[in-house]
């Protein structure tokens, strides 16, 4: 139970720092898979083009030139692909997972579900702020409707506290004493 904490930690640290968010998709890029699992940058992209139709699009795409110097600027950690000629690859989690499994190394399989388990990560925080985002809407539509309703019960108060301009007519039978 203690290792899977840790790994769990792990996860979200990973995460945090080196899954992004490009075109839509939540990916890693070649240089941060290579690192997890242990080996270079140019290793890991040997193994991925010799095992090429693993990797359709889905699975992996490279990034544009603008992609790549957008991430360079909002990264820390990729400060070095500001002046490589080669755009990085991106992969997506079914990329990510493939790619262990072409490196066939102990690390690669146990990194693996380290990867996995980042990305789970990143899932549940996305469904928790939609969740979050939904009871919003709902507290929003609730407020909106009491104030709209707050004002008529404010507006029917003040009517009552405010002196009438005409005396009110006595209400009952008028008795005359004769005398």
């Amino acid at each position: 139970m203690r290792s899977r904490l840790n790994s769990k930690a792990l996860a979200r640290e990973l995460s945090n720092s080196r899954i992004l968010t490009i075109r839509g998709e939540l990916v890693m890029l070649d240089r941060d898979l290579a690192q997890v699992y242990g080996v270079s940058t140019k290793a890991f992209n040997q193994a991925v083009s010799r095992n090429e139709m693993r990797f359709p699009q889905d699975f992996r795409f490279r990034l544009s030139q603008a992609e790549r110097d957008e991430v360079v600027t909002n990264c820390d950690h990729l400060r070095g692909l500001r002046f490589s000629p080669v755009r990085p690859w991106a992969f997506t989690e079914h990329g990510a997972i493939m790619a262990a499994s072409v490196l066939n190394s102990s690390r690669a399989v146990e990194m693996s579900v380290f990867v996995v388990r980042a990305f789970l990560h990143l899932r549940e925080l996305a469904g928790t702020y939609a969740k979050l985002a939904a009871k919003l809407d709902t507290l929003e539509r609730k407020v909106v409707g009491h104030d709209v309703k707050l004002g008529q019960v404010i507006a029917a108060l003040r009517a009552l506290i405010e002196p009438r301009s005409k005396p009110h007519r006595r209400i009952g039978f008028g008795h005359k004493i004769e005398g």
